[in-house]
């Protein structure tokens, strides 16, 4: 069932968070997200475990490979806005993310990405997410190192 929030237009917006974390770290900061906005919570899971994931991730990058998937998002038509929350490998959006954003049609929604990363800025890995959002309104990328950076961006983003 979908969440429910009250936009500053009156209007209600269905919204999901849909991530895809490897280590824990994405998890920890979109389930917090998740909760300060009462969205839908989806995590993005490769098919097949990595055996080797250094070379193997790096390989599906390169390669513009799209992995299969273990699990789809149930009624993705009924959401209005979707954050897209991952780790960045290799200055890129990890394959898994560009598999599940190729997966849907998301024309007509608001999607809004998010990443973890020790060092690397969301810019980097920007180009390869633009390149499965094609003609999608993509808004307020944000690299979030901690918690404490979730507050002040969720008040820049003018939906709630």
């Amino acid at each position: 069932v979908a969440s429910l929030v009250e936009s500053k237009k009156g209007q209600y917006l269905n919204l999901l968070v849909a991530y895809f974390s490897y280590t824990g770290t994405t998890h920890g900061i979109v389930e917090e997200i998740r909760f300060k906005i009462g969205a839908d919570l989806f995590c993005i899971e490769h098919e097949e475990d990595y055996s080797d994931v250094y070379t193997e991730s790096r390989l599906e990058i390169w390669h513009n490979d799209c992995p299969n998937l273990k699990n789809t998002v149930e009624n993705m038509d009924q959401y209005d806005v979707v954050f897209i929350g991952f780790p960045i490998w290799f200055h890129a959006t990890p394959a898994p993310v560009n598999t599940f954003l190729e997966s849907y049609d998301l024309t007509g929604k608001i999607i809004i990405p998010l990443c973890t990363s020790g060092g690397s800025d969301i810019e980097e890995a920007i180009p390869t997410f633009l390149n499965s959002c094609r003609n999608l309104a993509v808004y307020q990328e944000r690299r979030i190192s901690n918690s404490s950076e979730i507050d002040s961006w969720l008040a820049n983003i003018d939906l709630f």
